[in-house]
Formats: structure tokens, sequence, C-alpha cells
């Protein structure tokens, strides 16, 4: 037996701000079968911080909305929508609010916290505060992060001029049967644990069903979607979010005409070879070996 997870939106309760002015609402965790993901979305008012800390986790995130201020030892950084990012197992980093809103984040958390053993997460001394700054994708101090604009999923818009704002091969836009796949975080950013990245279905877009030796997440974030999970089907929206263990057969296809595009997360990386097992293949060799 294999486990999945569809939570809808309009069915999630708000957590409360804790007495700092932050909130998290967990999507995905251990007490939900997995092993390696831990999935939320965390809230940040503007007067709000986190103290610093440091996890036994790698912790990857992108910016939904809102700015925020992120402080780790190497500096200050104001993150605005669109930013993305990598923090390494055991790096101390603080979180302050920015701007007038609240700031809006998705959080990926790997290997899977176990808070229940009171080690995964541990305050540390505080530094001095520093004026933040802008990332810059092309500056290798700021080789942690990232930045994300809807149009990068247009293969039309890849020009050189747009590829030029990138220090790297995360610049490539992975493009077949209507699906554009945008990479974020993964190995050449520094993750060892996890990859976050974009992906959009045009109106034709259709994944057939396969299977994973790897968890994944889906928050979805604009369009429709057709989803089967383990033979259970689903139509998922905006704020909606689905979990796939590994092994679970899954497959997407848009139920709508507009672009459909949501954000993706897989715990542990995915192997060299053989991370996608499509029924389509195994149906044809039982045919094909008769």
């Amino acid at each position: 037996m294999t486990r999945h997870l569809v939570r809808r939106a309009a069915d999630l309760p708000e957590p409360s701000y804790d007495e700092h002015g932050y909130r998290r609402r967990e999507l995905v965790g251990e007490g939900d079968g997995s092993s390696h993901t831990g999935f939320g979305v965390c809230e940040l008012r503007p007067d709000g911080a986190v103290a610093a800390h440091v996890h036994s986790y790698e912790e990857s995130f992108h910016v939904l909305d809102g700015s925020a201020v992120l402080d780790v030892p190497e500096g200050s950084y104001l993150l605005e929508e669109g930013d993305y990012g990598l923090l390494p197992t055991g790096v101390p980093h603080a979180w302050r609010g920015a701007g007038d809103t609240a700031a809006r984040w998705a959080d990926m958390l790997a290997p899977v916290p176990r808070a229940r053993y009171g080690y995964d997460t541990q305050t540390v001394p505080a530094w001095p505060a520093r004026p933040p700054v802008r990332i810059d994708v092309r500056d290798p101090r700021t080789r942690s992060f990232g930045h994300f604009e809807p149009a990068q999923m247009d293969p039309g818009k890849q020009s050189q001029d747009l590829l030029a704002v990138s220090a790297s091969m995360r610049t490539a836009l992975l493009v077949y049967s209507g699906i554009t796949v945008k990479m974020m975080v993964d190995s050449d950013l520094g993750a060892v644990a996890s990859t976050m990245f974009m992906v959009q279905y045009a109106p034709d877009g259709v994944a057939g069903t396969h299977d994973h030796p790897f968890e994944e997440t889906y928050l979805f974030l604009e369009g429709e979607a057709d989803a089967v999970f383990d033979s259970a089907r689903y139509r998922l929206g905006p704020g909606d979010c689905a979990w796939a263990g590994a092994g679970c057969v899954h497959g997407f296809s848009n139920a709508g005409d507009e672009p459909l595009r949501w954000l993706e997360t897989q715990a542990p990386q995915p192997p060299a070879r053989h991370s996608y097992r499509f029924t389509r293949d195994w149906d044809y060799l039982r045919e094909a070996s008769r």
C-alpha cells in the first residue's frame, strides 16, 4: 500500500500567529506518513521576527507574496515575491518582517522534521543585524538564492537577454508534452536532500500515470488540474496541496483552457536513472512479451 495526501485550501484552518508575529501551516509532515518531506506555508507580519536558530534538516523556500529579511552569518537579504533559496543543514538563520503586509513563503524541509525527539531545531545566539541587500543571481555571494517570474515558463521568451541574468544552468527550461519545468533548488544550488521547481501545463498538457522512488509535493498556484493518485481522482486548484509518497502512481492533466502552474518538491533527490516509472511502458512490455 502506498500513501498520498490531498489538502484543499478551503478546508485548511488558519493557525494563530505566535507572540513574535510568525505562523506556519503544516501541509505535509511526519504524521501524514512522510519520511523525507516537511512542507508548509509560513507567514510573518511586517513587525514580526523569527529568532536565530539552526535545523537538523535542509530548508528551501519560495516567497509567494510580500517581503521579508533573511539574516544569515554571511549577510542580510531582502527577499521579495518570486525569490527562492536554500538554507543548508546547520546554517544559522533568522527572519525579520519588512514592507507593509505579511510575507508568505512555502518551505520544504528534508528529511522530515521529527520534533518529538527534541533536537531538530535549536536556537543560537543572535549576531548584529545589518542593512539588507537585494539578491543578485549573478553575484556568487548570493549563490544560495534565485528569482522566479511566471514569464520564465514561456518557451518563446527564453532569449539570451533573459538567460544572461543567471550564473548557472538554472536558466534552462525543460519542455515536453505541453509541460514546462523550471528548476529552482537542486544540487546546483547546493541542496543534497531535496529539489524545488516550478511546473506549468499548457491547456493540452498531460502527464500519464507514473511513480517514483521518492516523495513529491505539489502546491497549486494557478489554473485547475485533474489529478489521479493511486486510482483516486481529484480536481485541484489554487491553494490546494497534494503529496505522493514513494511508489504512489499519479498523473495530471490541465482541466481548463488557461495555464496550470504549481510549485513542486522532491525528496530525496532523484537518482541518476530510473526516476520515472510510467505505467504505459510496463503495460506495453506485458503485451509485447506474450
